[in-house]
C-alpha cells in the first residue's frame, strides 16, 4: 500500500481538504439527476457508492478525528446505506499508512532516540494503519511487540475538524439551539482523550486486571517504558481479525464459545466497572489459533454516571417498558423527553422510544439470546427505514437524550453487530459469576 510523506495539519489545510471532498459529492448529485431526467429507474445506489468512495478518499488523507467518524458510522450498518458501510468499514484497519522518515522523526520527538537504538529490531513499515495511530513489528530481547505510533497533528486538529462537520451534523440530525453543543463536546473531550496514549496505556493496565478471570478471553501485556504520550507499547498478538474469522467460521460451538466471552467481556465492564471500552469493531479484536478472543486498543473509553446508568438499565425490564407512567418518567430522566416539549412532541417521541426500546431491548428479555437471529436484526433496520422517511421527525426538535448516550448507543451497536456476525448464542447474564 503507498505511504503518506505528510498529512495536513493546519486548519485551513484540512478545511481546503473537506471543501475539496464536498464539492466532489455535488458532482456526484449533479451528475446522478442529469441521469435521473434520462433513466426515472435509476436507484441512488451508483450516487452512493460514488459518494462514500469521495468522501473516504478525502478523509483517509486527513487521518485523526475526520476518519474517526467515518469508523463510526461505518458501525452503523442499520441506519446508512450498504455502500458507506462498506466503503468507511476500511478505516477500521485499512488506511495508508505513514513513510518511514515521519515514524523516524516521531520517536526522536518522543524518546530523543530512533526506534532502532530502543528495540533490538523494528520493523519502519507498518503492519497496521487505523483512523488515529498505525502499528509496527518490533522485537525486545526476543519478545515480540506490538508499537502503535499515533499520527502527527491528530490532537491539534480535532476541535477545528469537529467545527467544520458540526454545521453537516447538525444538518443530518436536526439539531436545534445551544443544547446541541453538548453532545458535539462530548465527542470532541473522548476523541481527545484517545490522543492521549499514556491515559490509554493506564485504562489498558486497568481493563487487563479486571477482566482476566473472563473464560476465553486474552489480553497483550503493556509497557510503560517503551510507551509515551504518542507511542504505546505492547506484546505482539496473533490472529486474525473477527470480521475474517466470521467470514469463514462454520463451528458453532467456537462461534458460541467466542461470542459468549465478547459478551460477558461488556457486560462485566458495563455492570461492574461501570466504565466500558466504546469502540467495538472488528479492528479491535482478534480470533487466535486457540479460538480465543483478543482484545485490543483501550483508547476510547466511557465512563458510565450512576445518575444515567440507572434510568438507562431500568429500560431494560419489560415492566417498565410497559408501565406508562414509568416509562414516561424514564424518558425525562435520560433527556428524552423535555420541558419545553408541545404535547405533540411528547406523545411522538414517547411513542417512537417505545418501539425503539422494546426491539433493542429483546436481548435482556430472555436467559439465552440468540444473535443469528436475521428477523431481530431485519426488524431493526426496517424501524431505521421507517424514521429515515418520517417526515415529521425532521420538524422537530433532534435534541434527544443525555449526551451520554452517543457513546453507550455506539457501543450497543457494535457489540450487536459483532454478535450478529458470529451468529453466537449467548448466556445473557452469565457475565454475574466474574463479580
Amino acid at each position: 500500500m503507498k505511504t503518506i510523506d505528510y498529512i495536513p495539519t493546519s486548519k485551513i489545510e484540512r478545511a481546503t481538504k473537506l471543501m475539496q471532498t464536498g464539492a466532489k459529492v455535488g458532482v456526484n448529485y449533479l451528475k446522478y439527476y442529469g441521469e435521473k431526467l434520462v433513466n426515472q429507474d435509476l436507484t441512488r445506489d451508483k450516487l452512493n457508492e460514488d459518494n462514500a468512495e469521495d468522501i473516504y478518499d478525502g478523509l483517509k488523507s486527513l487521518k485523526g478525528s475526520a476518519l474517526k467518524v467515518a469508523q463510526m458510522l461505518s458501525m452503523d450498518k442499520s441506519f446508512l446505506p450498504q455502500a458507506y458501510v462498506e466503503k468507511f468499514s476500511l478505516s477500521q484497519f485499512s488506511v495508508p499508512p505513514l513513510s518511514g522518515p515521519l515514524v523516524l522523526k516521531t520517536f526522536k520527538t518522543n524518546f530523543g532516540k530512533t526506534p532502532y537504538e530502543i528495540f533490538d529490531e523494528f520493523n519502519a513499515n507498518s503492519v497496521n494503519a487505523a483512523s488515529i495511530g498505525q502499528v509496527h513489528l518490533a522485537v525486545k530481547n526476543g519478545k515480540k511487540l506490538a508499537v502503535k505510533i499515533q499520527y502527527p497533528g491528530v490532537a491539534n486538529s480535532i476541535s477545528s475538524d469537529l467545527a467544520l462537520v458540526k454545521p453537516i451534523a447538525i444538518r443530518m440530525f436536526n439539531l436545534q439551539g445551544k443544547d446541541s453543543d453538548k453532545y458535539f463536546k462530548e465527542v470532541e473531550d473522548k476523541l481527545i482523550e484517545e490522543t492521549n496514549y499514556l491515559l490509554e496505556l493506564k485504562q489498558s493496565q486497568e481493563v487487563v486486571a479486571a477482566c482476566s478471570a473472563i473464560a476465553n478471553l486474552v489480553f497483550p501485556e503493556y509497557y510503560p517504558e517503551f510507551s509515551s504520550e504518542k507511542i504505546i507499547t505492547m506484546d505482539w498478538m496473533t490472529g486474525i481479525h473477527l470480521s475474517e474469522f466470521t467470514a469463514k467460521n462454520n463451528n458453532q460451538e467456537v462461534a458460541n464459545s467466542i461470542g459468549q466471552a465478547l459478551w460477558d467481556f461488556y457486560m462485566y465492564q458495563i455492570h461492574i466497572l461501570k466504565k466500558v471500552h466504546a469502540d467495538p469493531h472488528p479492528g479491535n479484536f482478534l480470533v487466535n489459533e486457540k479460538n480465543q478472543l483478543v482484545a485490543l486498543d483501550f483508547g476510547c473509553m466511557k465512563q458510565i454516571p450512576n445518575d444515567f446508568y440507572s434510568p438507562y438499565f431500568e429500560l431494560i425490564d419489560k415492566k417498565v417498558i410497559d408501565n406508562t407512567a414509568l416509562f414516561n418518567a424514564k424518558l425525562f430522566e435520560l433527556e428524552i423527553l423535555r420541558t419545553d416539549d408541545s404535547p405533540e412532541e411528547i406523545a411522538y417521541f414517547t411513542t417512537m422510544f417505545y418501539d425503539l426500546l422494546s426491539l433493542f431491548t429483546k436481548p435482556f428479555q430472555e436467559a439465552t439470546f440468540d444473535f443469528s437471529d436475521a428477523s431481530f436484526f431485519e426488524s431493526i433496520a426496517q424501524l431505521g427505514e421507517r424514521f429515515s422517511k418520517d417526515t415529521n421527525l425532521r420538524k422537530m426538535n433532534g435534541n434527544r437524550g443525555s449526551k451520554h448516550f452517543i457513546y453507550m448507543n455506539r457501543t450497543f451497536f457494535g457489540l450487536y453487530n459483532l454478535m450478529f456476525d458470529l451468529k453466537a448464542t449467548i448466556v445473557v447474564n452469565q457475565y454475574q459469576k466474574y463479580q
